[in-house]
């Protein structure tokens, strides 16, 4: 017999809600717990900003009295009012390789939305595409980098055999330093140089001295350098603030890049260290009594980044700009040991960012599905 329960966003319920992927795929060895604190705060209405525009429903399953799975429904009213669209969502979907236990999760959710209103049912995002999102359809064979979301393979059977269909796929590069070369770094004073002569300067961000004035910068060029893709929501500044001070903790100022031309912000590069090789450590996602002194020795161990956001304005792409960008990362990883990045993500119908990250030799590895369902 299976249950389906609606739960607050509070207590011990959300306890069990964001606990049960620890047990789930605890004898998975690509599985790694998020960070406990960071899941309730941003499942909490009364702490996430997502929620002055946004409303979620948490739901978890229980089949023969066992916990077996959950799922999220979400209204977030932002992307409607951007993409001028009806759509509803779900995410945080976690579940045994049990299609009855799944279809009851899903439907549940379904239900919900429709109660709201909504024409269709997205996802799984974790709650926008502003945060982890998409399934994992391909590239089972290691870790997720920071910020990216992990599945065992049966998710995706247990989606389509609901009804659920393809939206669209992201795509994740990895950049190996041993297939990079050197021509980026050689042409990068070249570049540079060519850039002066138009007002433009390439700089780190001054994330100790000036952080509310840079993640203000980082937020126009963000909001409008991604505006025309495909499911792009627009952040808030009281989202840009919450998600700043989280980033700031584990940021490296060389890997978080401003193109700048007469003071004012025209491109940005973030790039952060693949925290997820700490988290893995850090049992059940808690920072506290031991898990701290992982994620503090840890940090110094870690040999990978992520390339999270890198984007020009319109009028100042094709100029140089990105391959500038590049170069700088890349060197400044040599210096430090880093020996791979991955570029995360992108659509898979992004030809122009797609065709220049693999000139770069980069490696399409991963792959992560957006699945849709019209309700009406």
């Amino acid at each position: 017999m299976i249950k389906v329960a609606a739960i607050p966003s509070k207590g011990k319920d959300l306890r069990v809600f964001i606990d049960f992927p620890h047990d789930l795929h605890r004898d998975d060895p690509y599985y790694v717990p998020e960070l406990f604190m960071a899941q309730r705060d941003l499942l909490n209405p009364a702490k996430h900003p997502f929620f002055e525009h946004g409303r979620m429903q948490l739901f978890l399953a229980y089949k023969d009295g066992k916990l077996s799975g959950r799922v999220a429904a979400i209204f977030n009213g932002n992307h409607n009012t951007f993409n001028k669209s009806n759509d509803g969502f779900f995410g945080f979907f976690d579940c045994v390789d049990d299609q009855e236990v799944a279809n009851a999760l899903l439907q549940a959710a379904e239900g919900w939305l429709r109660d709201q209103g909504l024409s269709t049912m997205i996802g799984p995002v974790n709650p926008s595409t502003n945060e982890a999102c998409g399934l994992l359809v391909d590239g089972f064979d290691s870790a997720p980098m920071i910020l990216m979301p992990y599945n065992p393979p049966y998710y995706k059977k247990l989606l389509e055999q609901y009804g659920l269909a393809k939206q669209v796929d992201l795509v994740a590069y990895a950049l190996y330093d041993t297939d990079l070369g050197d021509k980026p770094v050689r042409l990068q004073e070249a570049l540079t140089a060519r850039l002066a002569t138009k007002g433009i300067t390439i700089r780190p961000f001054d994330l100790k001295h000036n952080f509310k004035r840079e993640l203000e910068q980082f937020g126009k060029v963000y909001n409008a350098a991604w505006d025309k893709n495909m499911g792009f929501v627009p952040m808030t500044k009281a989202e840009f603030d919450f998600m700043g001070k989280d980033m700031k903790l584990i940021a490296d100022t060389d890997f978080c890049l401003a193109a700048e031309h007469n003071g004012e912000v025209v491109g940005i590069a973030l790039c952060l260290p693949d925290i997820n090789q700490v988290l893995k450590k850090i049992k059940r996602g808690r920072l506290f009594p031991t898990g701290v002194f992982h994620f503090l020795l840890g940090r110094k161990k870690i040999n990978a980044l992520r390339i999270l956001a890198l984007g020009v304005l319109e009028p100042y792409r094709k100029m140089g700009i990105e391959a500038c960008f590049y170069a700088t990362i890349m060197k400044k990883g040599r210096e430090k040991g880093f020996n791979m990045a991955e570029a995360s993500w992108m659509l898979e119908h992004n030809d122009l960012m797609n065709r220049a990250i693999e000139h770069m030799h980069g490696v399409r590895y991963k792959t992560y599905r957006i699945f849709d369902k019209q309700l009406s």
